[in-house]
């Protein structure tokens, strides 16, 4: 019985003993589960880290690289109110005064062309700096200048410097940053134009009261400000990645995207698209043409996606933006209104409108798309454009009439702003080939400044034969026409990468389509990708036999 009481005792103990083994089985295993929540928690919030991390590094290097459009836009808005103060102290005639507003649209063109080259050649982030320091100089001399002659040197030196800076501000944009956000980045220089604009009214406002002969220079002097700030920013934006494959420099790109890309493995599908697109790649080995050969005799997507981007630059501006922003005081005063201080009071308000209505379009192009927006401004600004030459033709002088034309000027550069303001950026910057884009981007660029030029230069001598509101009748006419120009010729690119949308133009289909393009392109990218994978199914293949 004892034996039996001890066996007993001792098939109880190993009963016991191996609950116990059990029960820490048991335990480990819910340890282990709780670890690996602890693990996946961890490297959960580790990602949205790095998120959150990318995507202000990404937003930093688009506020700094648009720090360059901030002195196109204060130039714009600052000398529509001290052309009055410097037609007073140097005595300059009307056609001076044309000359002086229009030549640094046209002198930009210079720095544009210039520019592709230079940024191909010393990067998209030097070529900021350099532009900078030309507009510095210039600033400086138009400031100090004692006479017309002095003051058309310094102007010219400043449109070059903005020529480089408008030209590669959105094309460095575009190249860093990510698919998902690119429209809204992208569509930064346009912002800081008009934030600019506004800075300009306003200096006008401020300093009107001051003598003639102080208060336009310190008008022009205040814009050397934003210039000094890029200083700044050279030490905290990198190089393009795209520019630094095309150096042959990869580890250096790779290093870009992945600060400016969410995951590894979204690094490395971009990086190969890069390579791919820059003929870098050992998948690809072509002969390349020059680029200006290229330009000059293009193939057929490359003509289709040279008219898009060189129309719409055209169109932003045959529309009559600049001069409505120019010679806003010239269009208040011929509504009625009295007084320079009433007059650059007016001004005011068109740059509060034209900047808040930029930020409209910066949270809507990458969610309704390029091409909605795109309808809804060119529409609206036919509307106001004739709106404005009505009002100006039958309305006369009266307070309806100076309220419909204020309405009317405000109505067309919010609608501007909306849409054909920023998305022509945008399009010139996204819708080219890599081997291109600097340079393509400069031919559109180009376009723009010397329509620009064209518009500012012949407003005044144009309005004085037809009437103020004749000419905003021609500019209504020429905005309808830009309806059909976005409906025949511009694609829509939202969700794309750089890469993606150069299938848009492959096909003439696909290029002219309107909401089917996009699904078409989908099929073609997945048709790219999956001969890609055939090609590496084949080659496994070939390693197994």
């Amino acid at each position: 019985m004892g034996l039996v009481g001890v066996q007993e005792n001792g098939n109880v103990e190993m009963g016991l003993s191996s609950l116990p083994l059990g029960s820490k089985n048991k335990y480990r295993r819910m340890n282990s589960e709780l670890s690996e929540d602890n693990d996946d928690a961890s490297h959960q919030q580790h990602q949205e880290d790095r998120t959150n991390g990318t995507r202000k590094y990404v937003l930093a290097c688009a506020v700094f690289a648009s720090l360059n459009s901030v002195l196109l836009g204060y130039d714009v808005g600052v000398m529509s109110g001290a052309i009055i103060f410097i037609q007073e102290d140097l005595k300059i005639t009307e056609v001076q005064e044309e000359v002086l507003v229009g030549i640094l649209s046209v002198v930009s063109l210079f720095g544009s062309l210039a520019g592709g080259r230079t940024s191909d050649a010393i990067g998209r982030k030097w070529t900021m700096a350099l532009a900078a320091v030309i507009f510095q100089i210039g600033a400086v001399i138009m400031t100090l200048a004692p006479s017309f002659e002095v003051l058309m040197i310094g102007r010219l030196l400043a449109g070059i410097g903005i020529g480089f800076g408008v030209m590669i501000a959105p094309v460095y944009i575009a190249e860093i940053s990510p698919t998902i956000a690119r429209g809204s980045l992208t569509s930064f220089p346009e912002v800081f134009i008009n934030f600019g604009i506004l800075l300009g009214y306003v200096s006008n406002y401020a300093f009107s009261g001051l003598p003639a002969h102080i208060n336009w220079r310190i008008m022009l002097a205040v814009g050397i400000l934003p210039s000094v700030f890029i200083g700044f920013a050279l030490f905290v934006i990198p190089e393009s990645p795209r520019w630094l494959v095309i150096q042959n420099r990869v580890e250096e790109a790779r290093s870009v995207l992945q600060k400016t890309n969410d995951n590894e493995k979204e690094v490395e599908e971009r990086l190969a698209e890069i390579q791919l697109a820059a003929g870098t790649a050992d998948v690809e080995n072509h002969e390349e043409k020059a680029v200006w050969r290229e330009l000059l005799s293009p193939s057929p997507s490359v003509c289709r996606m040279l008219v898009t981007g060189f129309g719409i630059q055209c169109f932003q501006q045959i529309s009559g933006i600049d001069a409505t922003v120019y010679y806003s005081p010239e269009i208040f005063k011929a509504a009625g209104v009295e007084g320079n201080t009433n007059l650059l009071a007016a001004t005011v308000a068109v740059g509060v409108t034209k900047t808040v209505f930029i930020l409209v379009a910066i949270f809507l192009i990458d969610k309704l798309g390029r091409k909605p927006l795109l309808y809804v401004s060119t529409i609206g600004m036919t509307i106001c454009l004739f709106s404005l030459g009505l009002s100006l033709s039958l309305l006369g002088q009266g307070q309806v009439g100076i309220a419909l034309s204020i309405l009317s000027v405000c109505g067309n550069v919010a609608f501007f702003s909306v849409g054909l303001g920023p998305i022509c950026w945008v399009l010139t910057s996204e819708i080219f080939p890599l081997r291109l884009r600097s340079q393509a981007a400069a031919l559109g660029a180009v376009g723009n400044r010397v329509c620009s030029g064209l518009v500012a230069m012949s407003f005044l001598s144009v309005s004085r034969a037809i009437s103020v509101a004749g000419v905003f009748f021609i500019f209504s006419a020429t905005s309808a026409l830009s309806v059909l120009f976005v409906y025949t010729f511009v694609p829509e690119t939202k969700g794309k990468s750089l890469e993606q949308i150069e299938l848009l133009f492959k096909d003439k289909h696909e290029w002219q389509g309107s909401e089917v393009e996009m699904g078409d392109a989908e099929n073609l990218v997945r048709k790219e990708q999956g001969s890609e994978v055939e090609m590496g199914d084949a080659e496994n293949l070939v390693q197994k036999e």
